[in-house]
């Protein structure tokens, strides 16, 4: 299954982007990036509101929250608990992923701090670049210099996510998905958590472009306490 999964998020999404229904052949037209306007949302409150969705409200309500803009990612409300709540783009799929350039993609994410320290920087570098008109072999050849330097911080033990939004929109297969949680890990290791196998309850996808395992683990509901019936 693993092989279905796109990463969202720093990955991030983590992704995430294809779990929801098996790989098909499909004529998808997001063969590059659209314009910029149609990555933003309509003003700062509305994107500060979906990215505390994504976790309840006694861990987004005193998390950091940064939102995007043409240049990249701001700091919208300072933070007091550690936790990092974003609104992720397409972009934070592996550049495989075919929806990589849906400009409809808005998937509420927040990290711990752990994952904000050693994982988001990966995804921020892949927004600016993004931005700046680089292309999909640009990105990953950009964001695999600046691993290979130590540019980038190292994946610390611990890091995690909610994504838990009923609002999130992954992608065009999927949409809304399920509530889960994210963990990830160094290096290709899903055969160690027992995923992927019958009638485990976790996913994992290896995205070796970022050099991470994420192991997705749905849980029965949203952040606003209302169960998934999907």
């Amino acid at each position: 299954m693993a092989k279905n999964v796109a990463i969202v998020g720093a990955a991030f999404l983590v992704f995430v982007m294809g779990a929801a229904h098996p790989a098909r052949a499909q004529n998808i037209p997001y063969t590059a990036m659209a314009a910029i306007d149609q990555y933003l949302m309509p003003d700062e409150n509305s994107e500060v509101a979906l990215a505390r969705s994504a976790a309840p409200s006694s861990v987004s309500g005193d998390a950091e929250v940064m939102v995007l803009g043409r240049n990249g990612y701001t700091t919208a409300a300072k933070g007091k608990n550690g936790f990092l709540c974003i609104v992720e783009r397409s972009w934070g799929a592996a550049t495989d992923e075919p929806e990589f350039w849906n400009s409809k993609v808005r998937a509420p994410i927040c990290f711990n701090s752990t994952a904000a320290r050693s994982f988001v920087p990966i995804y921020l570098m892949k927004t600016k670049l993004a931005l700046s008109g680089k292309s999909k072999s640009e990105i990953v050849e950009a964001t695999t210099s600046a691993l290979d330097k130590k540019e980038l911080p190292a994946l610390e033990a611990g890091a995690m996510s909610y994504m838990l939004s009923k609002q999130q929109y992954l992608n065009d297969r999927g949409k809304a998905w399920h509530p889960h949680l994210m963990f990830f890990v160094s290096g290709a290791v899903a055969e160690s958590w027992g995923a992927n196998l019958p009638d485990s309850p976790i996913i994992a996808a290896n995205d070796p472009e970022e050099r991470v395992t994420i192991f997705m683990v749905w849980v029965g509901k949203w952040s606003d306490g209302t169960p998934d019936l999907k």
